[in-house]
């Protein structure tokens, strides 16, 4: 399809999408109610300038991921989704690659959870949405650290506390979630470049495929050392989404506790330093 009718659909479609219906903060005069470009290109995690020449027709060849990035952005059904795919010339990815579509229902579910740190993964765990409190508590990560794997063996880690023994049990159950996913979808090229990627940067990983390890990464009680509340000690569950194969990742605070007092401090300062920061 022609490059001018996809910029063109990608103006329709950011539009008609307020920063309200985006989970953003709409905030001063606006000249017109749908996303601005910038909104959009944080939304995507891709720069204002691609995204120009994305809507300008002067970019011809975006990617798969970015594709995905925007539909998801841009909180498109499964039938604009593909509409999407079709007019950048690509195929919609298909049952034996890693799903990264988050479907509307869940995108609401996380405007109803504002007070509550919630996470959205795929199933090889990787980052594809975040609230504002699940960023201020546990970190704007960018980048391979969007992987919680690659990020507990090679990256930047993270503020949960751990023990050895823990962290040990979170890293082997980690590597048997991912090699089960490995053979569910046996076609996603990125997928079976990360497992690469973390053999040959991290011999603990390599040692623990080799050896078959199980487990299961499943719900807990973590201490999270935050930097600016101090530390914060939540019951984590992960929910699994029927039919899309994703993880929702939420925190919650016994009510009534310092922790839940802790948690609202943060809602409130750390939020607005992310604000404060973005543009």
């Amino acid at each position: 399809m022609a490059t001018t009718e996809l910029g063109a659909a990608l103006r329709h479609w950011r539009d008609q999408v307020s920063p309200e219906a985006a989970g953003l903060r709409a905030g001063g005069r606006r000249r017109a109610a749908g996303l601005r470009r910038e909104e959009l290109s944080q939304l995507a995690g891709i720069s204002v300038d691609y995204l120009t020449r994305l809507e300008q027709g002067r970019a011809t060849k975006p990617s798969a991921q970015v594709v995905e990035a925007l539909a998801r952005a841009l909180r498109l059904g499964s039938d604009s989704r593909a509409h999407l795919f079709q007019l950048a010339g690509l195929a919609v990815p298909g049952a034996r690659i890693v799903p990264a579509y988050i479907p509307p229902s869940v995108h609401r579910m996380l405007d109803r959870l504002t007070g509550t740190p919630v996470a959205v993964f795929d199933a090889a765990w990787t980052q594809l949405l975040a609230n504002p409190l699940y960023t201020a508590l546990m970190g704007d990560w960018r980048g391979d650290d969007l992987n919680a794997v690659w990020r507990n063996f090679v990256g930047a880690g993270t503020r949960v506390r751990h023990t050895p023994e823990s962290l040990g049990a979170l890293r082997a159950a980690q590597v048997a979630d991912l090699r089960r996913t490995a053979a569910r979808y046996p076609d996603d090229k990125r997928l079976h470049q990360l497992i690469a990627r973390l053999r040959d940067n991290s011999p603990e990983f390599g040692a623990l495929w080799e050896s078959g390890a199980v487990g299961r990464h499943e719900s807990a009680r973590k201490t999270i050392d935050h930097p600016q509340v101090g530390a914060i000690t939540l019951d984590c569950d992960v929910l699994v989404v029927a039919g899309e194969d994703l993880r929702i990742m939420v925190y919650t605070a016994e009510p009534g506790s310092e922790d839940a007092e802790r948690l609202a401090l943060l809602a409130v300062i750390g939020t607005q330093d992310l604000t404060a920061q973005r543009p």
